[in-house]
């Protein structure tokens, strides 16, 4: 009889699980979805490189390359703390569309420019 009563009491009221493709789950704050990677802002300097405890960040600095495996990332967010010119960050969503690449590698061509040091004028 105990049975027979879970199971009606089940039966009766709301799942106690999700119903995930049906309804979207919720991202709550802290969520570590995606890294996204600005090219303009990257100035080479290989600090998230460095910083990658699993190595999926590659930067070519000769080649103006900078690379991510997203098979070997493990969203650690170590590259987005380290990076002082905010060009890394952790996005709550996930990836919907993953673009057609290679074995999940992303590369892309770093644009920053230097920008000039203004000239020093010299007393005459």
């Amino acid at each position: 009889m105990k049975m027979l009563k879970t199971i009606l009491k089940q039966f009766f009221d709301k799942p106690a699980t999700t119903t995930f493709p049906y309804t979207p789950l919720e991202n709550f704050e802290g969520t570590r979805g995606h890294l996204v990677f600005d090219p303009s802002k990257c100035t080479s300097c290989m600090m998230c490189m460095k910083r990658c405890p699993s190595q999926a960040i590659t930067v070519q600095r000769a080649e103006k390359i900078w690379t991510l495996d997203r098979f070997r990332c493990v969203m650690c967010g170590n590259c987005v703390d380290v990076c002082k010119f905010d060009v890394l960050s952790m996005e709550r969503e996930y990836a919907k569309s993953a673009t057609p690449t290679e074995r999940g590698v992303e590369t892309y061509e770093i644009t920053y420019v230097k920008p000039e040091r203004p000239k020093k004028e010299t007393a005459e």
